[in-house]
């Protein structure tokens, strides 16, 4: 099942040129709520679309924030002419 968002995009604190978005809460309940073994750090694989690029990747817990947190790469930040404080509109599904 697909979901759709928009999320800002933000640059990680403690790392440069590592960007993010983070899933809605009601996103990351229901990812957390299905059966899957996660991957490491608590990830899970995704397939992930935004414009017109789309990639395999997974998301990530992020405790402080109390969600999972979607990377976006540098060639689908240059392909969107996304920059920090950007909406991001994201589609999103778990590959299991």
């Amino acid at each position: 099942m697909p979901y759709e968002f928009t999320s800002e995009l933000y640059e990680w604190s403690a790392r440069d040129n590592w960007f993010f978005v983070d899933l809605p809460f009601s996103v990351s309940d229901a990812i957390t709520a299905m059966p899957l073994v996660p991957g490491g750090f608590g990830s899970v694989k995704v397939e992930a679309t935004v414009g017109h690029v789309t990639w395999r990747t997974s998301v990530f817990p992020d405790d402080k924030r109390g969600t999972f947190v979607l990377p976006i790469k540098k060639e689908v930040r240059a392909r969107n002419s996304l920059v920090a404080g950007s909406p991001v509109d994201v589609t999103l599904e778990v590959v299991r």
